[in-house]
């Protein structure tokens, strides 16, 4: 059964950072590429970044240059490193199995952008 954990939101200000963390359990993780996708209020599901398992990334337009994805293949660990937080990157973050906006996921961790 796929287990995926986010942790690392919380509150930061304008221009500050944060880093994700999502530990995954019940599969290969190594032989999957893994995503971050995230939920703003009212809003749908949008794909941030995905990551295959030989390291190579994709962003989205609105996050590119600020984000950054990895993964740590000892540990089933996947990351997303967040500088330059703007108010609109205000969402709920999801930890996604696979190379697309959803699938399997996590329960997600809030990032909150506000001075």
């Amino acid at each position: 059964e796929v287990h995926l954990v986010e942790s690392g939101g919380g509150l930061v200000q304008p221009g500050g950072s944060l880093r994700l963390s999502c530990a995954a359990s019940g599969f290969t993780f190594s032989l999957n590429a893994m995503s971050w996708s995230r939920q703003a209020p009212g809003k749908g599901l949008e794909w941030v970044s995905s990551i295959n398992g030989g390291g190579s990334t994709r962003y989205a337009d609105s996050v590119k240059g600020r984000f950054t994805i990895s993964r740590d293949n000892a540990k089933n660990t996947l990351y997303l490193q967040m500088n330059s937080l703007k108010p609109e990157d205000t969402a709920v973050y999801y930890c996604v199995k696979g190379p697309f906006r959803d699938g399997s996921r996590g329960q997600g961790t809030q990032v909150t952008v506000s001075s």
